[in-house]
């Protein structure tokens, strides 16, 4: 346990005796989640004529995750169905007394896992099973939008051809936003960028995939403490690791080691980008984020052809001449292919020191601005230096999510509010 946490009596006492801790020998819905954290939390319920007549849980993680999970179940026991999903991160700290705010994260993993095993009931099936029913064919069946060009066969399509483009339309008309985050360069900071606005997205409430794009450098799995994960699924339907209510897909947790490396061509490339947005079981997305690599080449064109529309691309860039130039072949590549420029990230803006709060420009600042208005599109905001943005990658946590209280943190969720205003001129 947290023994240097100054934790109220309710939190500490939840800590050291969990309540209902441990599976359960019957139950009729389970969840399980992982969080950025890396714990890991298990929800079991028991459920009868809509009541939530028993709940108990697991937890790898130590007291303040602990005490999350043991309120988490007291609060759901008893409780409509209805009731019990309306309990959420901010229902369990109050509940607790409240919690130090380095570890608010526990309280949050212990909301989505109640929220997996109560989405599990509502189901009444697996994740599996709901994931086979909405294969090919069905989903188009059903759906009552007569004009959808997936239900219309071209000229001069084959049977093979066309039963492949419908799948494809399938997946990505339940898939409300697709975002491209996309850099000139490598080394900018692009892939950092990507994770924190779909974690960011995913700490608001929103359902959310990110996909890796990077066939040749996937980091991804890297920076969310993902490594060693394998995908799981059959021929045409694979399955997203699921992190925490984020859904992530990435070409690394297809490789058998880590230090593989993908020797391919284009036409290789291209099929395994249309293979992880054609059979992957996304399911209902808020937003896509789609993590292109370095500049703009067979990756970034694939993913645009492959996605049809796509709601725009954030640029991201560092303040020095040399990267921010290759923002303009960055905004060249998104017009020339009708993609929405949402405007530019400028990373390494400047170093804040932790100790004074005095800001230092190591980088000359304000390329990424003046680009952005040299070319005309938005500035979306600058996200200084910070140590513990890198640490954060290398341990394998998302830096918006476990330093939520930062100002780098803040910097981030700024640009994530500029996101949501872009999108609704859109």
């Amino acid at each position: 346990m947290h023994e240097e946490l100054d934790l109220s009596p309710v939190a500490r006492e939840h800590a050291s005796r969990p309540l209902n801790e441990g599976p359960p020998p019957r139950f009729n819905a389970y969840g399980r989640v992982t969080g950025p954290c890396g714990d890991t939390m298990e929800i079991w319920l028991l459920v009868q004529d809509g009541i939530v007549e028993r709940a108990s849980f697991t937890t790898t993680g130590c007291g303040p995750s602990r005490a999350c999970g043991s309120m988490a179940t007291s609060l759901a026991s008893g409780k409509d169905v209805r009731e019990a999903a309306q309990i959420g991160q901010q229902e369990i700290l109050k509940a607790l007394g409240g919690l130090p705010a380095e570890v608010e994260h526990c309280a949050l993993l212990a909301a989505n896992t109640l929220k997996a095993a109560l989405d599990a009931y509502g189901k009444g099936r697996t994740d599996r099973a709901a994931h086979r029913m909405h294969k090919a064919g069905q989903s188009c069946e059903t759906c009552p939008d007569e004009t959808c060009s997936a239900k219309k066969r071209k000229s001069d399509e084959s049977d093979a051809d066309f039963a492949d483009r419908r799948k494809l339309e399938q997946r990505l008309c339940r898939i409300k936003h697709k975002i491209l985050v996309l850099s000139g360069k490598g080394g900018v900071g692009k892939s950092t960028v990507a994770v924190n606005l779909a974690v960011a997205l995913m700490m608001d409430g929103w359902s959310v995939g990110l996909l890796d794009a990077d066939i040749h450098g996937p980091s991804i799995p890297t920076m969310l403490g993902l490594e060693g994960e394998r995908v799981e699924g059959e021929p045409g339907e694979l399955l997203p690791v699921d992190l925490g209510g984020l859904k992530v897909m990435s070409l690394g947790f297809f490789l058998r080691h880590r230090d593989d490396a993908v020797i391919w061509r284009g036409p290789m490339k291209m099929g395994a980008l249309k293979q992880f947005l054609k059979d992957v079981a996304w399911g209902d997305l808020d937003y896509l984020i789609v993590d292109s690599p370095p500049g703009t080449g067979d990756e970034p064109l694939s993913v645009c052809q492959l996605l049809g529309s796509v709601d725009g691309a954030v640029v991201v860039t560092t303040p020095q001449k040399v990267a921010a130039v290759d923002v303009r072949k960055s905004v060249s590549f998104c017009r020339q292919l009708k993609v929405p420029v949402l405007g530019v990230v400028e990373n390494m803006s400047g170093f804040v020191c932790p100790h004074c709060g005095k800001h230092t420009p190591v980088l000359k600042s304000g390329g990424g601005r003046g680009i952005a208005e040299d070319m005309g599109v938005p500035f979306l905001g600058a996200i200084p230096m910070d140590p513990q943005v890198a640490e954060a990658g290398d341990d394998g946590y998302a830096f918006v999510h476990r330093y939520a209280k930062s100002p780098t943190a803040g910097a981030m969720r700024d640009i994530v509010e500029q996101l949501f205003l872009e999108l609704q001129e859109e």
